[in-house]
């Protein structure tokens, strides 16, 4: 597998999970065209044969038991999501206390818990303080919304690139918009 030096840091920045545009431009690729024109070379570029199997071979360098597959990173954001304090709440003949063992649920959830023993005046009458926080909800929320890619990109300037338009006026700029793509399709078929 012969890639172009540009083509390797295109196929090594979307391994690093940089949004098509953005690797296109940051591979050394032009970026003064339109960005539909961007958009539908950089996706060419990323379903040529060469780029895909290169990213199937970072891809495996990197598959291992020690990290967590994308389920398992769906199933870690949905249990912090779903945590609650009153969870690892319970009550008893004393009042209220903290109660978190291996049956509790979602502990996922829990970012932080300290516990600290308070005295009156006297050094007499203990009291036993537990405090729980609970990682952010809404993060993980957020997480698993750009997982399953639910948020528009176009909000962040990106588009559409399954149509492009290009209307051009003058002869001499028909030609050099013709050399122009026949090089950007030389550069991805290669």
């Amino acid at each position: 597998m012969n890639l172009t030096k540009r083509q390797e840091a295109f196929a090594l920045l979307l391994f690093q999970d940089v949004p098509q545009r953005e690797a296109w431009g940051k591979a050394g690729y032009s970026k003064n065209m339109l960005p539909g024109v961007i958009d539908s070379n950089a996706s060419r570029l990323a379903k040529n044969n060469k780029v895909l199997a290169r990213l199937a071979e970072l891809r495996s360098k990197v598959a291992n038991k020690a990290i967590m597959n994308v389920q398992e990173r769906q199933e870690r954001l949905t249990e912090i999501a779903r945590g609650r304090l009153t969870d690892y709440q319970a009550t008893g003949r004393d009042g209220g206390y903290i109660n978190i063992g291996k049956e509790s649920p979602n502990t996922g959830a829990l970012s932080e818990m300290t516990t600290t023993t308070k005295y009156d005046e006297q050094g007499n009458g203990e009291t036993l303080i537990t405090r729980v926080k609970l990682h952010s909800p809404t993060q993980a929320i957020d997480l698993l919304n750009k997982m399953d890619k639910l948020y528009s990109d176009i909000g962040a300037g990106y588009q559409d690139n399954r149509t492009i338009i290009i209307q051009v006026t003058s002869e001499k700029a028909k030609d050099l918009t013709e050399k122009v793509n026949d090089r950007l399709l030389e550069d991805t078929t290669s």
